[in-house]
């Protein structure tokens, strides 16, 4: 049956009030972590158990690191948020394998350590702003006289599995055509540890993470990095993807360390030991303060 030109017009209308009214009704739900954290008070944080100084446990049994402090900061500040006198943090250790799974099956509220963003990874979870950027690159001996990229053509190079490093660093090599065995491993420690005992001639990770297990090994003036990155990785706090609002609260803390300067102190705490902030990390702060 033909509707009249006033039939159809009526129909929109009410289609589009339908829309609006369920639009509004989403966007007034609570947040359920914000909630579930109001309820029980506690914050459930993971973070990545082989990333210093980005994030490890102590002796003691305590989660310290660059990443890990910036969880603690955000917690503070959603438990000012929430009007809590107090607020547990349930610490859990995860690997590359598990990390982003762990979030999206709540598992976790929110995961801490040396996540990159990344296209892909955004079907899964969700991020805060960018905490860190930095850039991959390969360890080597300096014996090896491997300095370029090119140089590691028919060598076997020791990669974390399903990070956004080994699949730059297939890339890269595609592009130079340079066939290298990549051989996968758990986390750095592992990566590293393969090096001294000749079973790869070379580590591929993050440039701070690199420098940082050169640092302490027992030897530092035998390992070298390579002098170009092939990646670009910014690190981010990992949260869910269906839960904004407190995406939202996660960002404000961070906002608010940027914008202080309390950053740097941080920063110094962590990362100074390895060098001085570079120029696109300042960046990187300075274009994260974000207006209220």
């Amino acid at each position: 049956m033909a509707c009249s030109p006033a039939a159809r017009t009526r129909a929109c209308v009410a289609a589009c009030l339908i829309l609006v009214a369920g639009a509004a009704a989403h966007a007034a739900e609570p947040s359920r972590t914000l909630e579930r954290i109001k309820a029980d008070g506690t914050l459930r944080l993971g973070y990545r158990s082989g990333a210093a100084p980005f994030s490890f446990k102590e002796r003691d049994g305590s989660v310290r690191g660059y990443s890990a402090e910036l969880c603690t900061r955000v917690a503070a500040s959603i438990q000012k948020r929430l009007g809590l006198s107090t607020l547990k943090i349930d610490w859990t250790a995860l690997d590359a394998a598990d990390r982003l799974d762990a979030v999206a099956r709540g598992k976790v509220d929110m995961e801490c350590g040396t996540t990159t963003i990344s296209l892909s990874r955004y079907e899964q979870v969700d991020f805060s702003l960018p905490i860190f950027v930095d850039g991959g690159s390969v360890l080597t001996a300096v014996a090896s006289k491997l300095d370029r990229f090119a140089d590691l053509g028919g060598r076997r190079i020791a990669v974390i599995s399903g990070t956004t490093t080994e699949s730059a660093l297939k890339r890269q090599l595609g592009v130079i055509g340079a066939k290298a065995e990549l051989v996968p491993v758990k986390d750095g420690f592992e990566g590293f540890a393969l090096l001294p005992q000749d079973k790869v001639d070379g580590y591929a990770g993050d440039r701070i993470v690199l420098v940082a297990l050169r640092a302490a090994s027992a030897d530092p003036a035998r390992w070298q990095l390579l002098d170009n990155d092939f990646s670009f990785e910014p690190y981010a706090l990992v949260v869910r993807r269906d839960d904004a609002d407190f995406r939202l609260e996660v960002n404000r803390a961070l906002v608010d360390l940027y914008r202080s300067g309390e950053i740097d102190t941080i920063f110094y705490r962590w990362l100074a030991a390895l060098g001085r902030p570079a120029p696109l990390l300042n960046a990187m702060f300075y274009l994260s303060t974000l207006p209220e």
